[in-house]
């Protein structure tokens, strides 16, 4: 069961994302009105507004976190055709200048010359890399070279999809070589698959295409691979007007399905409600899926790999057990309610929380 708490937040204008750090004791969100608010949670699980500030002149679409590793790193993306990336400066002085400018421009990456629609850092094992993908359909991967000063950041690769770039994420597996898929919002039917999967040679230094999803024909907003502990392949989940799963196994990079020898992606039917962001836990195990009608789903598979709706969180902070329903079964429980706003984003803090936002200055977190 989980119980919402609702947070109060400062921004003047609609939240499009929002990011918990490694451990899920820090919260990041981004807005159209050009900022980031970096959030902590004391003893009492309550979270506080630690800083806030202006990072860009534009909407601010997506803000990620480095690994702990690399120190207290945020990267973020706008509609100003640029992406940041702030370090947090060690040490305090009083509360109002803390929150002024305890985080310190370090990079302004201006490649792009049009929207930068997401970035993402790279997986630990692949050392301080930055992925970001822009409406003109390039994805572009930067390398800090040291450490020690992240003023520094060289383009390493430029992909062109020739798609409008709405997403992307990467394949966190150790035992895989650097793969990075990305989604599209281009809404032509004719314009193929809007899922493509990228592969990075050693040999040959580049970056090749090894998959393009036909099935996925309408527009992606949000993919997300998910967590691999010990699982023999890779499962990637795609919002587009409901959520698809896909397989993807590593000895037959072209058997995709829910099980092997099936090349049929698994939908998570939505009923009618557009999906907009999705996020896995941290065993891979669960997935969360906001949608418009202002719902946030929580999907489980069983061992026979057969995914069922677990819990459905509401906009307002209530939630409605549907009992391992089937989905179909779990959007009619829900369908005859009140709507609250609508909810775009969910993002797990920890394999047993969950956080979304609507469209409103506020947050819920269920815990």
């Amino acid at each position: 069961m989980y119980v919402a708490r609702n947070i109060s937040a400062d921004h003047k204008d609609l939240i499009h994302d929002v990011a918990f750090d490694f451990y899920g004791r820090r919260m990041a969100t981004c807005s159209s009105d050009h900022s980031v608010q970096v959030w902590d949670i004391n003893d009492k699980n309550e979270w506080h507004c630690t800083a806030s500030w202006k990072t860009h002149s534009g909407s601010v679409w997506r803000v990620t976190w480095a690994h702990p590793e690399f120190g207290q790193v945020l990267a973020s993306c706008s509609y100003d055709r640029m992406a940041a990336i702030w370090e947090e400066i060690a040490g305090s002085t009083t509360q109002s200048q803390r929150r002024q400018g305890h985080w310190i421009k370090r990079a302004t990456l201006v490649d792009s010359r049009t929207s930068v629609t997401d970035v993402k850092f790279s997986p630990r094992c692949l050392g301080l890399k930055l992925a970001t993908c822009s409406a003109d359909g390039n994805v572009r991967i930067y390398e800090a070279p040291d450490l020690t000063d992240l003023t520094t950041w060289e383009i390493q690769d430029q992909i062109q999809t020739k798609l409008s770039c709405s997403c992307l994420s990467w394949n966190p597996s150790r035992l895989h070589p650097a793969t990075i898929a990305v989604g599209s919002d281009n809404t032509n039917p004719a314009a193929g698959g809007k899922v493509q999967i990228y592969e990075h040679s050693e040999n040959e230094r580049k970056w090749n295409r090894t998959s393009m999803l036909m099935s996925i024909t309408e527009a992606v907003h949000d993919i997300a691979y998910a967590p691999n502990l010990g699982r023999s392949y890779d499962v990637l989940a795609i919002a587009t007007k409901d959520v698809v799963i896909m397989r993807f196994d590593k000895k037959d990079p072209a058997m995709i399905g829910p099980a092997p020898g099936r090349n049929t992606p698994v939908q998570l039917d939505h009923q009618g409600a557009q999906v907009w962001q999705i996020s896995w836990n941290i065993t891979g195990t669960i997935l969360a899926a906001s949608s418009d009608d202002g719902m946030v789903k929580l999907w489980k598979a069983n061992y026979l790999d057969k995914w069922k709706c677990i819990q459905v969180l509401k906009g307002d902070g209530s939630s409605v057990a549907p009992l391992l329903m089937q989905p179909k079964e779990a959007a009619r429980e829900t369908r005859g309610s009140s709507l609250p706003e609508p909810s775009v984003d969910a993002g797990f803090m920890s394999s047993s929380s969950v956080e979304s936002r609507v469209n409103l200055p506020f947050l819920h977190v269920w815990i």
